[in-house]
């Protein structure tokens, strides 16, 4: 369960998902321009989009949780300008990604079930 109020933001390049808790730290800081231990979750996919990491720290440590799809591939949000490194996007949109929904386009759009990769 997802505190109310928690800011939630995703990377939109993929990131390698060996990294651990100091290089997804350097990437939120450093791509994000955010601070690791600010109370946020910072989402971060692999490059074939079927892992995806979340990064969070609470009072007491620095956590990551992972998850894996068994089908299809985890959908990014649609960023509001071209050259954005990440979004911020609210708990619903987190839990459609998390359930390998297809991220609709527009707020009218309901989320799809995502069915096979996407090549790019």
């Amino acid at each position: 369960m997802i505190p109310a109020g928690v800011q939630v933001f995703v990377a939109l390049e993929p990131v390698d998902m060996r990294f651990g808790f100091e290089r997804l730290s350097g990437m939120v800081r450093e791509r994000m321009g955010y601070e690791p231990r600010s109370g946020a979750l910072f989402v971060f996919v692999g490059r074939r989009r079927q892992l995806v990491k979340i990064l969070f720290a609470d009072a007491t440590g620095i956590c990551v949780f992972a998850k894996r799809l068994d089908s299809g591939v985890f959908s990014l949000p649609a960023s509001p300008v071209s050259d954005a490194a990440h979004v911020e996007i609210d708990e619903a949109t987190l839990d459609a990604l998390l359930d390998g929904l297809e991220l609709a386009p527009s707020s009218e759009s309901t989320p799809r079930r995502s069915r096979r990769p996407r090549v790019h």
